[in-house]
């Protein structure tokens, strides 16, 4: 038997559990066709020495924005990492404004005012850049401030903004005059000077991140929404630009693209009877091929904790008087959701708050009571903060709650703030779920935080903060737990537990080559473990001197 690839000398963990080590396994075509003993006698193309090396299935991040960290890659770094307080975000956009032509757009990235102390102010990006607009976009995605020159590109005086718009707010200062804040859809009154991203660019970001994830053994994503520049998603033709970059090789790691909720539309009836609702020509969830398919749909109902606009029940501990508020109201959410539920896609709702949280039960609920399907599996993007007296409907709706582990670490100081003491051990919740048998998935939304997998695993195990204060310690899972969630957890919140996920004969090929054993090593050593090497259907990706072959 003549195979196109053998991976051995490994200590493999499969996530199977009638098997869970191996040293070899045989490729052919990108699948795996046999371990160990299965492929004795077989020959091989090429041969994958991993030198003793621990390896498991490829990293799936349920919850990543493909392009939205491309387009990080290219633009102004404003995290905390690189730019620790005001001072240091003003000087680089000094920078930027000075190295740019006169009147272009500059676009920076990733502030949190939670850190930083205050959000970036409009008048101080006005002494700094008084002719260029510049746009700087919340580290959570869901606000930005703006300069005044930004609204003036937009044909708006500054002075005269609305107060609110549909799903949105215009921030004002303690005098009452626009301060450039945006939150959520008031973001569009300046996101169409740059958007879309045009698709030259667009497929540099996606080479450039599809380079730097394989260098985390991340061997699939599921993007959360996508086609809808404004709101969320960088391009129309996203899909284009991933399909050319595949083709091309630039993009070598696997997508599962969420079109956004308002790219859908009235397809008219179909065969004089029914109403098509959905993308043009009818797809729907699952068209596609294991390099890229049509996942779920996203859709938005609320904001984010630390930025406080998630909606809650109650108000943030830190800013009372303020629950956020919904994106959508709720009867156009309901209207939403059924139409996606009647016409077959899978949902994947944002909703951090408990308010948002109720909303989305109730027209999921709603919508599987008029047009009953077996196993949808609608998801919660986040689910941030969810009561006790939530989590028996969440479970009997079949519900899949996609938290982001590193959350805890890079957020979780600023989610203490938000939502105080009395609620704390409501967030981003885990063993929960686990507990009551659901299927728990593993994601970072990266770029909102570090993409990094095994950061994320390390974080879902310890539960501490940045400051090291303890986040809701009786959410912490095992690193068994964890490791499931990033492999097959999230390829079945996907629908593709039948070919990812785990290692045994029909799965595709992708494996995480690592410096240590995730099972083995000191729980609180988690995150020092490495990716030696990224292997996508057979074939090394990415290595950093693990493999011989």
């Amino acid at each position: 038997m003549r195979l196109d690839a053998i991976i051995e000398n490994g200590r493999i963990r499969t996530g199977d559990a009638d098997r869970p080590m191996v040293s070899r396994v045989g490729v052919f075509a990108g699948r795996i066709v046999g371990v160990d003993e299965e492929i004795d006698g077989a020959t091989a193309d090429r041969v994958l020495d991993l030198g003793g090396a621990p390896a498991v299935p490829g990293f799936h991040d349920a919850h990543l924005h493909f392009s939205l960290h491309g387009q990080k890659l290219l633009r102004l770094d404003l995290s905390h990492t690189a730019r620790p307080d005001l001072d240091a975000v003003y000087a680089a956009i000094s920078t930027a404004v000075a190295d740019a032509a006169p009147g272009a757009w500059v676009l920076g990235r990733g502030h949190d005012q939670n850190k930083l102390g205050r959000h970036p102010h409009l008048a101080d990006l006005d002494r700094i850049a008084p002719d260029n607009p510049v746009y700087l976009e919340h580290t959570s995605g869901h606000m930005g401030v703006a300069n005044s020159a930004a609204f003036r590109a937009m044909g708006l005086d500054p002075a005269a903004l609305p107060h609110h718009v549909d799903g949105g707010h215009v921030s004002r200062d303690a005098d009452g005059h626009p301060d450039g804040l945006l939150q959520e859809r008031a973001q569009e009154l300046v996101t169409g000077g740059f958007l879309p991203v045009a698709l030259d660019t667009h497929r540099e970001g996606s080479r450039l991140a599809s380079a730097d994830l394989l260098g985390y053994g991340i061997t699939t994503v599921t993007e959360p929404g996508i086609g809808a520049p404004g709101q969320i998603g960088q391009s129309p033709v996203e899909l284009r630009a991933y399909q050319e970059g595949i083709e091309a090789g630039d993009v070598r790691l696997r997508i599962n693209a969420m079109p956004y909720i308002r790219v859908m539309h009235d397809l008219g009836a179909i065969g004089g009877r029914e109403t098509g609702w959905g993308l043009d020509l009818g797809a729907r969830t699952g068209l596609g091929d294991d390099r890229l398919r049509i996942s779920g749909t996203k859709v938005l109902s609320d904001g984010s904790l630390i930025g406080r606009t998630a909606a809650m029940c109650c108000d943030f501990s830190d800013d009372p008087g303020n629950r956020g508020f919904l994106v959508w109201e709720e009867p156009q959410l309901r209207e939403m959701i059924r139409d996606a539920h009647r016409n077959g896609w899978q949902i994947a709702t944002h909703a951090i708050g408990d308010r948002a949280l109720d909303a989305l039960m109730d027209a999921v609920d709603a919508a599987q009571r008029e047009f009953p399907r077996h196993d949808p599996r609608h998801r919660i993007e986040h689910c941030g903060v969810s009561r006790p007296d939530q989590i028996d409907r969440v479970v009997s709706l079949g519900l899949i709650p996609s938290p982001q582990g590193r959350f805890v670490s890079e957020t979780g100081d600023g989610l203490l703030a938000a939502v105080g003491p009395e609620r704390a051990d409501m967030v981003y919740r885990m063993r929960t779920w686990l507990d009551r048998g659901v299927v728990l998935p593993g994601s970072t939304d990266a770029p909102i935080v570090h993409p990094d997998p095994i950061a994320s695993i390390h974080d879902m195990v310890n539960r501490r903060t940045a400051a090291g204060v303890p986040l809701a310690p009786a959410e912490a899972v095992s690193p068994e737990q964890a490791l499931r969630a990033y492999t097959y957890g999230s390829a079945y919140a996907a629908r593709e537990e039948h070919v990812k996920g785990t290692i045994r004969r029909g799965m595709l090929a992708d494996l995480a080559v690592l410096s240590d054993d995730l099972l083995t090593v000191d729980p609180t050593r988690i995150s020092s473990v490495e990716v030696g090497a990224t292997i996508v259907g057979g074939e090394l990706v990415h290595d950093r001197g693990a493999v011989v072959s």
